[in-house]
Order: C-alpha cells, then sequence, then structure tokens
C-alpha cells in the first residue's frame, strides 16, 4: 500500500518541470553534472527531485536549509544510486545540516564530527564539508559520499561493509576482495594508501565508506593499485568512472 502511495507521488512530482533555478544550483555547485549525457541527466534529475521530497530537512547549529542546501545534499546522494535506484534510500527520513563541524561531547574527550549516518534513518552533514568535498573531486575525501555510501551499506541489513549486491552470485567474490584490501590498509601497505585513507582501516563498514570515496574521486589511482577492488566497485555502483 505504502509503495503505491509513493509511486503516485513521484509520479505527480515529475510531471511538473523542475524549478530554473536548481538547474542554476546544480551548474555552479556540482562539477560532476556537466558530465552526464542527456538520459543519464534526466534519471539524475528525476531522482534528485525524489530524493529532495521525501526527506525531512533539518537545520541545526544556526544552519538555514534552503533549495540550494537541498539540491547540493541530494546531487551527492543520487550520484552513488544514479545506476541503482533511489529507491535504496527509502529508509532514509531526515536529513540534518549543520553549518559547520560539531563536537560530540564525551567524558574527557570531545569529538569532531562533519558527519554521521545513523541506524535509524537519519544522516547528519556539515555544510562546509560538503561543500569542500565537491570542491575537491580528486582527493579521495568527500563526506557527503561517505555518509550516503554508509546508508547505502544499511540497506543491505547492517553497517558491515556489504551492501544489497545486484546477485546473490556476487557476495562471495565481494566478500574475498573486500577483505584482501581491507587487511592491506590495516597492514599499512604503502602502495593501497596512495588510494585509501588510513580511515578506512577503521573497520568493514569504514572500510566500503573510503572505497567509494576513491571509486568516485580517485577511479584511475584505485583501477591501477586495486583492479580487483575497483571492479567490484564498477559492478556494483553500475558504471565505470574512470
Amino acid at each position: 500500500m505504502f509503495g503505491l502511495v509513493r509511486s503516485w507521488r513521484r509520479r505527480r512530482l515529475l510531471r511538473s518541470p523542475i524549478a530554473p533555478h536548481w538547474l542554476d544550483i546544480l551548474d555552479h555547485r556540482v562539477p560532476f553534472f556537466a558530465d552526464f549525457d542527456d538520459g543519464v541527466r534526466k534519471r539524475f534529475l528525476d531522482d534528485l527531485r525524489v530524493f529532495v521530497h521525501e526527506r525531512h530537512w533539518i537545520s541545526a547549529g544556526g544552519m538555514q536549509i534552503t533549495d540550494e542546501v537541498k539540491v547540493v545534499i541530494a546531487a551527492a546522494a543520487v550520484r552513488l544510486t544514479i545506476f541503482l535506484s533511489v529507491d535504496i534510500y527509502n529508509r532514509l527520513t531526515e536529513i540534518v545540516v549543520y553549518p559547520s563541524h560539531y563536537v560530540h561531547e564525551s567524558g574527557e574527550t570531545d569529538t569532531v564530527v562533519f558527519g554521521e549516518a545513523h541506524d535509524w534513518g537519519v544522516v547528519v552533514l556539515s555544510w562546509d564539508a560538503v561543500l569542500s568535498g565537491l570542491a575537491n573531486q580528486d582527493d579521495g575525501h568527500d563526506t557527503a559520499i561517505h555518509e550516503f555510501a554508509h546508508v547505502l551499506d544499511r540497506a543491505g541489513g547492517a553497517f558491515n561493509g556489504t551492501p544489497q549486491l545486484r546477485a546473490h552470485a556476487h557476495y562471495r567474490a565481494w566478500g574475498r576482495v573486500m577483505t584482501k584490501h581491507f587487511d592491506r590498509l590495516r597492514d599499512g601497505d604503502r602502495s593501497i594508501r596512495r588510494t585509501l585513507r588510513d580511515y578506512g582501516a577503521t573497520n568493514e563498514a569504514e572500510f566500503f565508506a573510503v572505497a567509494t570515496e576513491s571509486f568516485f574521486e580517485k577511479p584511475e589511482s584505485m583501477k591501477k593499485r586495486a583492479p580487483d577492488l575497483y571492479d567490484q566497485l564498477r559492478r556494483f555502483y553500475g558504471f565505470d568512472p574512470s
């Protein structure tokens, strides 16, 4: 029943043209948008509108939620699912946005945070970190990509580094390849560290999120230094960014 209602609302939404100033925002703030051909652009824009309208957008720390904030963050999310399905985000209900980093107070140590994905359908982002990630498209560090990769991971059942793959037969190779390169990173392998941030050695979930950042931002490096890892991510995401 809920699926039928969602489909009806989406069809109704997409019958109207996209707001022209949304396209201006994408042209100004989202560098990868210019790379899409007409077919991909149409699907991207449809999914982007769905993503914006189906989330609750919540301000924190004095942040003002504008169309620019919604469109840019939605673009980062939909970039990951353009060849999958925007339905992967159906359980993601809230996007909380701070103007900059925020702090978790815990005992004697305060932790500076730029973004996080929660188990109960919430993503929290620093707007400054989102913009910084988009402005630097080849450093393998993008907070929005990282957190939305966690959402994809959770859609597979848990934060464990294994999202819902396209076929049951893919899981064995996925597990073998991911474990291999997670161990390389954890062991300090210099070659893999040129492609993946050390933070990926924290656990399997962080490894998948960090690998996703590099897949989108440093594809040639990953393809050279970890071709089997690159192939697994290419098969999952459904395209070849190199």
